[in-house]
């Protein structure tokens, strides 16, 4: 199977339901029109399917390994890299200032999607770059931006994220690194870290990491945290990787997939490092890059569920099994009709998150460029859902595309299983999808619910200017934001916050369902015939939308019955 980027997919997207005009009609925008932003998916396009691609099984059978201290990468991914680096593709949204593109973050969601899909391990790589610039673009010192910004824009040195300890999971506040300060502008950082995506590499001049520590005398939890600049080797006089630092690899983890992408455990033994932002203030720094790698590891999932579709769709086409049922037919089982089904749910869902992924980056985009609140609104309220979606969406495509193998899905020659091997941890890291739940129904709806509801108000007047040329679809749309509507006002009533958060999980599951059929029914006015987004559009609003209501009772049931269960009463009798 040879694969192919979604290009047209996106430029749709961008087109005709997402409003990206609005983007490119911006002052800050303006050079990202319609023709330049096209060539350059077209270009990124034919990286993913020419280089990245044929990367895909040699990251999964011949994985990263550490030997004598030194992290060797897959076969072909130094190779992959380089293109990657050549190509610009790591600086899309960077500053010119310090050699990047500047193009809206649209365009970098849309490229790295498609390099999610051609190649989800080596992908991982420059998304972590990217985060780290912008961190660094947003809280350090002018010194710092520019001896490191130039080196991580130009992709000659990798940029990582160190949060995790064993002891201080999704609770970061239990962090017991330490940073001690040196008396000459630099700080000594002490500790181990766990689960840090592309620790080290062999094809890159530095890895320079971002990492949580605790200053002496700091106050206990998340208040107490700063953030610090730690490279592999330290920058000379002009700015070139020099010495090395005082940290190394301690082991590579052996995980479900993702083996081209290798995950250290870090250990730093007083290493040398600069403060980035303020004392404390560490985690307000951390989640600028968290912010831009949440919306990036939705567009994992999504690129993922797009590889694992684009399998089973080539498989679906040529194996022939059974007795078609379809007249004429081409004997092969794309011709049954509960394959089709698979099929069809696999695209629609994709459709649906993809759109999602696209309205947050342009909301990102229009708060950059605009500084209205109301774009900031909309990018903070998409986001956790982009996330959550995104994935679930990723590891449930990419698990109907085992099945749509059969038996040959189960073995591991046909690759089909390493999407959803690959995709797995997408729901886990960068918040798991629980915590991206609660976000949404916690910190997203502390303004009494007003972005979510004025989201709602959108797709309630586009669904009422629909009735007039697609009035089926329109109706279950209108009836299934009001139905949203509700259950956003009763989340917002709720005093208790465990009787928000234990309804969170299936209530955004719910506004991202109802999201996904609006912008099917977008594609459907927009096209204006029965073409081939019509059909999905229909498929989508008939089959799959219906599931907001189940989800939505299940959300507001409260806690009571969670609680009324006692420790005891979970033990197998």
């Amino acid at each position: 199977m040879s694969f192919c980027a979604p290009v047209q997919d996106y430029e749709y997207i961008m087109r005709h339901i997402v409003g990206y005009g609005k983007v490119s009609a911006t002052e800050r925008f303006e050079e990202a029109g319609e023709e330049l932003t096209s060539a350059i998916l077209t270009e990124a396009g034919r990286l993913c399917e020419e280089v990245l691609s044929p990367l895909q099984r040699n990251g999964d059978l011949d994985p990263a390994r550490l030997e004598d201290g030194v992290v060797h990468t897959s076969t072909g991914f130094a190779e992959g890299y380089k293109a990657i680096r050549e190509g610009g593709w790591i600086s899309v949204a960077a500053s010119p200032e310090y050699g990047g593109m500047g193009l809206p973050m649209a365009v970098t969601t849309a490229v790295n999607e498609m390099m999610s899909a051609a190649c989800l391990s080596i992908a991982l790589n420059p998304l972590m770059t990217q985060g780290q610039i912008e961190a660094l673009e947003h809280h350090a010192s002018e010194e710092i931006k520019a001896i490191y910004l130039p080196k991580l824009v130009s992709g000659e040195w990798c940029g990582t994220m160190n949060l995790t300890e064993a002891q201080a999971g999704s609770d970061v506040g239990a962090l017991s690194s330490k940073a001690e300060d040196n008396g000459d502008g630099t700080y000594a950082i002490t500790g181990q870290k766990i689960y840090i995506s592309w620790g080290d590499n062999d094809f890159s001049e530095n890895v320079c990491h971002l990492v949580l520590a605790r200053l002496p005398g700091a106050p206990a939890g998340t208040k107490g945290i700063s953030l610090f600049l730690v490279p592999k080797f330290l920058p000379d006089a002009s700015g070139e990787a020099g010495e090395a630092n005082s940290l190394h690899v301690v082991s590579l983890e052996h995980k479900l997939g993702l083996h081209g992408s290798p995950t250290a455990v870090m250990q730093y033994d007083g290493a040398t490092g600069w403060l980035v932002g303020p004392e404390g203030g560490g985690m307000a720094a951390m989640f600028t890059m968290m912010n831009n790698a949440r919306l990036g590891v939705g567009c994992q999932g999504i690129g993922a569920g797009e590889g694992a579709y684009q399998k089973a769709l080539a498989y679906a086409k040529e194996r022939k099994q059974g007795r078609t049922p379809v007249a004429g037919g081409t004997g092969a089982i794309i011709d049954h009709a509960d394959v089709r089904r698979m099929l069809a749910t696999m695209r629609a869902e994709l459709f649906a998150a993809r759109c999602i992924a696209m309205a947050n980056a342009v909301a990102i985009d229009m708060s950059h460029a605009t500084s209205e609140p109301d774009w900031a609104a909309r990018a903070a309220l998409l986001t956790p859902i982009t996330k959550a979606f995104g994935t679930d969406t990723g590891i449930k495509v990419a698990e109907i595309g085992v099945q749509v193998h059969g038996g040959m899905g189960f073995i591991e020659e046909t690759g089909a299983a390493q999407y959803s091997r690959d995709v797995r941890v997408t729901a886990i890291y960068e918040g798991t999808n629980g915590i991206q739940s609660m976000d949404l129904v916690g910190r997203k709806l502390m303004d009494g619910g007003e972005a979510a509801h004025t989201l709602i108000d959108e797709m309630q007047r586009f669904a009422e200017e629909a009735r007039a040329t697609r009035p089926r679809m329109a109706g279950l749309i209108w009836n299934a934001t009001e139905t949203l509507r509700e259950a956003t006002e009763w989340m917002v009533s709720q005093k208790s916050m465990t009787a928000r958060f234990a309804g969170s999980v299936p209530f955004l599951a719910a506004y991202a369902r109802v999201l996904g059929g609006y912008y099917h029914l977008c594609a459907a006015v927009s096209e204006g015939s029965n073409g081939p987004r019509t059909k999905l559009a229909r498929f989508y609003i008939n089959r799959l939308l219906p599931e907001y209501k189940a989800l939505l009772d299940h959300a507001m049931q409260g806690d009571a019955d969670l609680y009324a269960l006692d420790i005891e009463d979970f033990d197998v009798a």
